[in-house]
Formats: structure tokens, C-alpha cells, sequence
């Protein structure tokens, strides 16, 4: 195995991976409200399909801009969550505990851990992209929802962990004189 493998990280990893594309496998197969060339206003009506009930012609469904007050309230919101995650982290890591999802190399390194939260609110905000380009405006917005209240969850949790004591900086033997040879 390679130097710094860790099993655990893997699996984790790859349980992740798994469940995320056995969830955004349904979700892509959703079929978005495509008008047919013969449905639009004005468009010819085959002869065939031609039947004596007239129907209104269906209009253009109405959508919202990507960045709309909405979505940037949501995005606020990621990056917020993501801040209180970034400080929590390191609050639980001088108390001495150590991270289970990422190295603690590199959460010790403040400006790359900074550049992972950031790459993180990014890429929710590409995949709401991605939703909203699809015509899936509900998992546009779902996708913030959800990862605003797992981060928020996650940082009140690293909030909430026991300082770890350590038997070598117990400080009360530290007081006692040194016994004479």
C-alpha cells in the first residue's frame, strides 16, 4: 500500500462516490418540458393528429435567472456554512483531535484548507448550475439547501467534541521536584 493510505478514508470515499451516483442517476433521467415544433403558437397542425377538441397552446414555461435574490441568499448561505465548518475545524484540531474526511496536514495548512472550503461553495454552486441549465429548478435550489444544513450540522458537531487529553501534557506532574540520583 501506498505511504498515508488509510483504509477507512478510502472506503468512506468510495461509499460516498456510490451513493452519489446511485441518487443522480433518477435525477438526470427526469425529462425536462420540451415543446414539440408543432405545439408552438402559430406552428401547422398536422392533418393527422388534427382532432375536433381544441386545445390552448401551451405557453412558455416561465423560469428564473441563475442569479436571482433567491439563489444568492442560498449561496450566501453555502458559503457561510462552509466559514463555520472552516473555523470549526481548526478550533477542534488545537484541542487536539484529529480530522476523519481530510489530512491533517492539510487542515493545518490555513490558506489550502481555506482554498478547499472555497472549491467546495464553488462546486455546489456549479452543480445548481448544472440543475438550473437542465430545467430542474427545485434540485437547483435543493442542492444549497442541503449542503448549507450538512455543513452547518457537521460544524456544530466538531463544536461539540471533547478536548482530547493527552497522558504527555499532563501538567500537574510538571509541578513535582525531579527525585535526587
Amino acid at each position: 500500500m501506498p505511504p498515508g493510505f488509510r483504509p477507512i478514508r478510502f472506503r468512506q470515499f468510495l461509499v460516498a462516490a456510490i451513493l452519489a451516483t446511485g441518487i443522480s442517476a433518477p435525477l438526470l433521467a427526469q425529462q425536462p418540458s420540451a415543446q414539440t415544433p408543432s405545439s408552438l403558437p402559430g406552428a401547422p397542425t398536422p392533418a393527422a393528429s388534427a382532432s375536433p377538441v381544441d386545445r390552448p397552446p401551451l405557453l412558455p414555461r416561465q423560469t428564473h435567472h441563475f442569479w436571482d435574490k433567491e439563489n444568492a441568499w442560498l449561496f450566501a448561505g453555502v458559503g457561510a456554512s462552509r466559514a463555520l465548518d472552516y473555523s470549526s475545524t481548526l478550533n477542534f484540531r488545537r484541542r487536539g483531535d484529529n480530522e476523519v474526511f481530510l489530512t491533517n496536514a492539510l487542515v493545518d495548512n490555513h490558506p489550502a484548507f481555506a482554498a478547499v472550503e472555497a472549491g467546495a461553495t464553488g462546486l455546489s454552486i456549479g452543480v445548481s448550475y448544472l440543475f438550473h441549465h437542465y430545467n430542474h429548478h427545485k434540485l437547483e435550489r435543493w442542492t444549497s439547501i442541503v449542503h448549507m444544513s450538512a455543513t452547518t450540522v457537521g460544524a456544530v458537531h466538531n463544536y461539540c467534541l471533547k478536548t482530547v487529553h493527552t497522558s504527555g501534557g499532563n501538567s500537574s506532574t510538571a509541578l513535582l521536584p525531579m527525585p535526587l540520583p
